[in-house]
């Protein structure tokens, strides 16, 4: 007898969840806010409690979690009435790369580390941070990236103009030739590659890059880069092109 009471309780409780995420909208499963989260995890911690405990009536169970829903609809409507209230629920995208600068500031009060940048870069398929105009944090937690323009100069030439920056750009890739610093065996598990990470040497993927300290003292030298520690984050694309973002410094008072 238990056994069906058991079965009865998890037939009932399945179908009254799956009616109220229909009935809470798309919204809940495409993008999840905080709040949404909250009564998300409430209703499955509800449903659970009614399945385990046959000493419970189902009324207990199901009372709370209708209520759930009615606030999240009211919560809802109210939100798309009012920006105030949806920034209240919600709360704002940050932007992480602002005109292709990393905004550290901002990772710092968002608990984001370079890690997540990376592994959301890599996710939208950007190899170099050099590409990236702008990258907002969403407040669902995805990252949102808006990549630079490529000038129209690059697309179209003509003449002499054509000529000199064509041989502009020859020069730049025979500098960053990726055969004179990517090692031919080199697996690109992780692009771009990680120089330095909040002032300190990765001296891991140097080996692997089989270069020195000393090397990448004078690359950033060259960029105008004097210490390890001004710089925040540098890092290292597939065809040896460097990205340098320095630290912020303060002002003294």
């Amino acid at each position: 007898m238990e056994f069906w009471s058991l079965l009865f309780r998890t037939v009932i409780i399945y179908f009254v969840v799956f009616l109220i995420m229909r009935l809470m909208g798309k919204r809940e499963i495409g993008k999840l806010s905080v709040f949404d989260l909250v009564i998300s995890v409430m209703i499955a911690e509800i449903a659970v409690i009614v399945i385990e405990d046959m000493e419970r009536s189902m009324w207990s169970g199901l009372m709370p979690m209708f209520v759930l829903l009615l606030i999240q609809t009211c919560s809802a409507f109210m939100t798309m009435k009012s920006r105030r209230l949806r920034l209240l629920f919600d709360g704002k995208p940050s932007v992480i790369i602002d005109k292709g600068k990393i905004n550290s500031d901002v990772m710092r009060k968002q608990r984001y580390n370079l890690d997540d940048l990376m592994l959301q870069l890599r996710e939208n398929k950007v190899s170099a941070l050099s590409d990236v105009e702008f990258a907002i944090l969403e407040t669902s937690g995805k990252l949102s990236v808006i990549l630079k323009e490529q000038p129209e100069s690059s697309k179209q030439s003509s003449g002499n103009e054509s000529e000199g920056v064509n041989n502009a750009a020859e020069q730049r890739l025979k500098q960053y030739d990726q055969t004179k610093i990517i090692p031919p065996k080199y697996r690109f598990e992780i692009l771009p590659i990680p120089l330095i990470m909040d002032g300190k040497v990765q001296n891991g993927n140097l080996e692997k890059l089989e270069k020195t300290r000393f090397w990448l003292k004078n690359v950033l030298q060259e960029e105008g880069v004097s210490d390890f520690k001004d710089v925040f984050f540098c890092t290292i694309d597939h065809k040896g092109k460097l990205f340098v973002d320095l630290q912020e410094r303060k002002p003294r008072n």
